[in-house]
């Protein structure tokens, strides 16, 4: 990444985490964190059984597996034969907390986040309104969609210890990336502006977005406990979903920072009649609007 374009991330990284402690923000996190907790807790309560029961049957069904877990039992492990089934329900819900705090963030906090950062940095940028509030949902949507399936489809990959370490913070960086920097520009950028900054911050957004993947992928270490995690299911999913939100919602914010600051750079590099900026030329730092 250039170092131009590295200072850019840097600045716009600061001022999300001072924007982070703004009294709005902070009540506006709460919304998705408590939508998500009631939606997990409640299909929790409704289908834990029978998605544990139907894990169960599944494994004893496997030979190979039955055979793995008679062994355990003969060793003086046979508390894990019983936890492997809830631990493994645990697991495959955990993908789906991620992407559900991160619709949730995106679809309730994002447009307040950009109005926040417009109004106190870029008072005088014009909304040119690219997209309206439904092409954003699907936009979202299908996004999210699609990191679910890489996901499945890169499951096999998970054993293998150095990637359980690097995919999935590539597919949740990629998910952040385009979904927040889409919504980041949609109420300010026409369609043509959006694509135009998409296609030149291409490889500093998706920097961004990897940074985003691995403070995604951190709270995933709080379910290091064992089999301790089933007893403590209830308590960590909460804690889960908060710390989900609490990441995506400054993610929300740093992407709002830095392409807001991207598209008020270009107007005015059109206003001057000067060339488009290009991330690989270095030009000279025009000035920035003071915060009020």
């Amino acid at each position: 990444m250039p170092v131009q374009s590295f200072s850019r991330v840097a600045d716009a990284f600061w001022r999300a985490a001072a924007y982070c402690l703004h009294p709005r923000v902070i009540a506006l996190s709460l919304l998705p964190l408590l939508l998500a907790a009631a939606l997990a807790l409640g299909l929790g309560y409704f289908f834990w059984e029978q998605a544990v029961a139907g894990v169960r049957a599944t494994l004893e069904s496997w030979r190979l597996i039955e055979t793995l877990l008679g062994w355990l039992s003969y060793v003086g492990l046979g508390g894990f034969r019983s936890a492997l089934a809830p631990l493994l329900v645990l697991a495959l819900s955990l993908p789906v907390v991620v992407v559900l705090s991160l619709l949730l963030v995106a679809l309730l906090l994002t447009p307040t986040a950009v109005n926040l950062v417009a109004q106190r940095r870029f008072p005088l940028l014009e909304r040119k309104r690219g997209a309206v509030f439904v092409q954003s949902l699907l936009w979202s949507l299908g996004h999210a969609a699609l990191a679910l399936l890489a996901l499945l489809i890169s499951l096999p990959f998970l054993f293998i210890p150095p990637l359980v370490l690097i995919l999935p913070p590539l597919i949740w960086g990629w998910l952040g990336y385009r979904v927040f920097a889409y919504d980041a520009l949609a109420e300010h950028a026409s369609v043509a502006e959006r694509r135009q900054l998409l296609r030149l911050h291409r490889l500093p957004l998706l920097g961004l977005g990897l940074l985003t993947g691995y403070l995604g992928a951190a709270p995933a270490a709080i379910w290091a406990f064992g089999v301790m995690a089933v007893a403590l299911a209830p308590l960590l999913i909460l804690v889960s979903i908060w710390l989900y939100t609490l990441i995506f919602a400054f993610s929300s914010l740093w992407f709002s920072h830095y392409c807001l600051a991207a598209l008020q750079e270009l107007r005015q590099s059109r206003s001057t009649g000067a060339a488009p900026v290009e991330l690989l030329t270095p030009i000279p730092s025009l000035p920035r609007q003071e915060e009020s």
